[in-house]
């Protein structure tokens, strides 16, 4: 008998057993026999070495896989409670912070309009297209260290644009010895 087909073998003989093991740890039927199948592929993949024993091997395969069942389990319902912040409703915001952030805007904008013209394509197409800096730079026909310094000055020029927050707002914030 080939080492493939004693494999067969032995899971065919404690498949009924290992489902019921991996039940204890899923807790579900269906997802014990997903997990015994999986277990079973790497059980029959082909080995250069002998197993001494093959069936504490096999109830080892589906324990570790029963437990990475329950750990991605567990996680997708985290992740389903409460989803990442990128996720959630913004929060409304009071007429003087919309007002405050649309004065933002305003001058961002028009900063970003007056910045040199290959810093503002650099910067649309990293940063607001999704294009990766080598791309920028093979468009724009420039060396890579160039591209990120254009959208590294022109971030930090369009920063600049926007005022610094109120004192009183941020405790972690010196206060300077002129102010």
């Amino acid at each position: 008998m080939t080492d493939e087909a004693a494999r067969l073998q032995l899971y065919l003989e404690h498949r009924p057993a290992l489902i019921q093991y991996a039940k204890a740890v899923v807790g579900d039927p269906m997802r014990a026999e997903d997990v015994v199948q999986d277990a079973f592929l790497r059980f029959s993949a082909p080995s250069h070495e002998a197993l001494d024993q093959p069936v504490a091997y096999l109830y080892r395969i589906v324990r570790n896989l029963a437990l990475d069942a329950v750990r991605r389990q567990a996680t997708e319902k985290r992740q389903y409670e409460s989803p990442p912040q990128w996720m959630q409703p913004d929060q409304q915001l009071s007429p003087e912070q919309r007002m405050a952030h649309s004065d933002d805007v305003q001058r961002v904008a028009a900063r970003f309009s007056r910045l040199p013209e290959t810093m503002r394509v650099a910067v649309e197409m990293h940063r607001l297209g999704g294009y990766t800096l080598q791309q920028t730079a093979d468009h724009l026909k420039l060396s890579l260290s160039t591209v990120h310094r254009l959208v590294k000055e022109a971030l930090v020029h369009l920063a600049s644009s926007l005022e610094p927050c109120d004192r009183a707002a941020d405790p972690h914030r010196k206060e300077s010895p002129h102010a």
